[in-house]
């Protein structure tokens, strides 16, 4: 397969090679901004910057400065920026057709077949996709539906620190009070379960699991479980938002037990975590389990499309003729960049890059944490990567990843944050990220942490 350049032909040369941050240009287009953008504008408070373009994982801003890129959009451009095997695909399709509804294309067929391709498990040859809306939100809320309509049950279990999106059903599975608080009521039949993180329950990984499946399967089993009627289990196999919490042995599986004792479906979102991020093109392939219904987005678009999708055993496939619908279901432009992106995953051996490199990032990481006290936990799969700190009290620390964030940002780098404290630094880079850009990044953030971690704490 000709599947375009390879990945060092992708990126800038000069990454990183920034002046002073931010530069005129970009202080002048977020002053801009701020006159006439919505007051939900979030990311330019943590990184205050206007891009300009971009090259496979690095970018540039308005006033020239290159930085590489380590979190791609929170996760949307694992083939990078401006790949040119996608672009090519792209700007064909745009000229000849951009918006179809759900008539058949062969953008739209090709991109089903490719996702049976590489679906997990038995889903592979045995499974339908709905394209509902542009939006991973879309896909759960299709998710929800799809469950609901296959089980007549309301009730749905989700998990604490989980993240599933910002409308209404997928605010209602999501954990975090603070972000759905101004919007209840919401979905009222929604329980939430613990999920399996060892450093936050202070446990061992076992113990941690068998807590966690107990209170699921309690939910189902007791007769004052509290979920009379449930529809299904939602759950990221590796939880992103929540600090790529990555789950021990045995919690996915165990709640493929429950599921299937129970007769409910096992809705798997990887939304952030699929189409290669964690070194599998699912998550869940991880630990050998396969969901009944998985949803997909970010990544799906190639290049920063918006597209979602929501897969599924084909046995649930009982909707009648527009029992799920939505405008946004016919973009192939999208769907063609998402093919291509798939392609050229599968052309330059991406899984196994992002297993290698992710193991070197972590590594790197690990390094610092072996004689650092406020770095708690270094976790992650392929270039999903986590990095937890706290305070000399033990406590989490949101300010020292602020901090490490804003030095990484003065010095050419750009990483993001995640975690229930936003304690955790969270690397997202493209998978087409080279060696030799993830060893100058780390050289950067191994000296951001180095730096903040040894000034004295806050009063």
């Amino acid at each position: 397969m000709d599947a375009g350049p390879p990945i060092h032909d992708l990126h800038y040369d000069d990454a990183p090679n920034v002046d002073a941050v931010p530069g005129p240009n970009s202080r002048a287009l977020l002053e801009r901004q701020r006159e006439i953008d919505s007051s939900a504008v979030a990311y330019p408070e943590d990184i205050p910057v206007a891009f300009e373009e971009g090259k496979g994982a690095t970018v540039r801003d308005a006033d020239g400065n290159t930085f590489i890129d380590m979190f791609a959009g929170i996760g949307v451009l694992n083939v990078g920026h401006a790949n040119p095997y996608v672009l090519e695909a792209v700007h064909e399709q745009a000229d000849k057709m951009v918006h179809t509804v759900d008539f058949p294309s062969e953008a739209r067929i090709e991109l089903i077949e490719k996702l049976d391709e590489i679906a997990p498990g038995s889903l592979q040859g045995s499974n339908r996709v709905v394209f509902g809306g542009p939006t991973g939100s879309d896909a759960i809320e299709a998710s929800i539906k799809l469950a609901k309509y296959n089980t007549d049950g309301t009730g749905l279990v989700a998990f604490r620190g989980g993240y599933h999106g910002a409308t209404s059903g997928a605010m209602s599975i999501t954990g975090n009070k603070k972000f759905k608080g101004h919007y209840t009521p919401l979905l009222s039949d929604v329980v939430h379960a613990p999920y399996p993180n060892p450093i936050e329950m202070d446990k061992s990984p076992e113990e941690a699991v068998d807590h966690a499946l107990e209170e699921v399967q309690a939910i189902f089993e007791d007769p004052y479980g509290g979920l009379a009627n449930p529809a299904g289990i939602f759950v990221e196999p590796i939880q992103g938002e929540g600090g790529v919490v990555v789950p021990p042995e045995g919690f996915l599986k165990g709640l493929r037990d429950v599921a299937d004792d129970n007769d409910v479906p096992l809705v798997f979102d990887e939304i952030q975590s699929g189409l290669g991020r964690s070194g599998q093109w699912w998550a869940s392939e991880w630990y050998d389990v396969t969901p009944d219904v998985m949803t997909t987005a970010k990544a799906l678009g190639g290049t920063g499309f918006p597209l979602s999708a929501t897969i599924y055993h084909e046995d649930l496939d009982t909707w009648g003729s527009g029992d799920h619908a939505g405008t946004y279901r016919g973009h192939v432009v999208a769907m063609r960049a998402g093919t291509r992106a798939i392609e050229y995953i599968q052309a330059h051996d991406l899984l196994a890059h992002a297993r290698d490199l992710g193991e070197y990032i972590r590594g790197r990481l690990g390094e610092v944490a072996a004689d650092n006290p406020r770095i708690v936990d270094v976790r992650g799969k392929g270039l999903f990567v986590g990095c937890e700190f706290v305070d000399s009290e033990g406590e989490p620390d949101g300010d020292a990843a602020d901090a490490i964030q804003d030095y990484c940002f003065e010095h050419g780098v750009l990483v993001w944050k995640a975690g229930r404290h936003g304690n955790v630094l969270r690397l997202l880079p493209p998978l087409v990220l080279t060696h030799d850009l993830a060893e100058t990044a780390l050289d950067v953030i191994v000296d951001a942490i180095e730096t903040v971690t040894a000034e004295p704490q806050r009063a």
